[in-house]
């Protein structure tokens, strides 16, 4: 009796708990905010992610980009409680590239650039830059055989950004772009104009259901 007594004290005090948690969340607006807000409450899985339209197919995505800025999903289990919270809703200019990138770590930029040029005579003698990307290129971009798939400003080295994204270039044309800094050399094929697409930031944590 004297166990029951106190459960019956605890279930206003978790039920006011928990509409102050959920008070806060409808307070957050911002980016900043939702970052101060899982520093400060420190929630199991809580976490601040970007969805992409293009990017991001599932369900749940679709629901997300349905709700209007500020808007909120709530899923649950038996034993779980899970936010979702649209803290940020824009349109984003995309871009979209073939890539090769010559690696210059195991040896000299000279040696590099001379291999980004005879890669590109290749080009130039009608081999297809996909094929080339997928035996030249280092790294990732050789499975993807250059295909960057739509990034943004920021997602590359500046050096890229800088000629790729900020420079004015057509559908077709073919670039070299020199990061020294990272010791790549590219050679870059657009294949998309700027694009807007919707991007949105969400916040989301899950509780425990007691």
């Amino acid at each position: 009796m004297k166990h029951l007594f106190t459960l019956l004290l605890l279930i206003p005090l978790f039920s006011f708990s928990q509409e102050s948690f959920e008070k806060q969340l409808d307070s957050i607006s911002t980016s900043e905010e939702a970052t101060a807000f899982l520093k400060e409450n420190k929630p199991k899985q809580g976490k601040l992610s970007t969805y992409n339209r293009e990017k991001h197919k599932t369900r749940l995505a679709n629901d997300l980009f349905n709700l209007s800025k500020g808007g909120k999903k709530v899923t649950r289990t038996d034993f779980k409680k899970t936010f979702y919270k649209v803290v940020d809703k824009s349109d984003v200019d995309h871009f979209k590239f073939d890539i090769i990138i010559i690696d210059a770590f195991k040896t000299s930029e000279e040696e590099a650039k001379i291999k980004r040029e005879k890669v590109f005579a290749l080009y130039q003698q009608g081999y297809k830059f996909k094929d080339l990307a997928k035996h030249h290129s280092s790294g990732n971009t050789a499975k993807t055989k250059g295909d960057t798939g739509w990034i943004k400003a920021g997602d590359m080295p500046l050096a890229f950004d800088a000629v790729a994204i900020h420079e004015n270039h057509d559908i077709g044309d073919v670039f070299p772009i020199d990061d020294v800094e990272n010791k790549k050399y590219y050679l870059v094929l657009k294949t998309e104009n700027r694009t807007p697409i919707e991007e949105i930031t969400v916040l989301k944590f899950t509780e425990d259901i007691e």
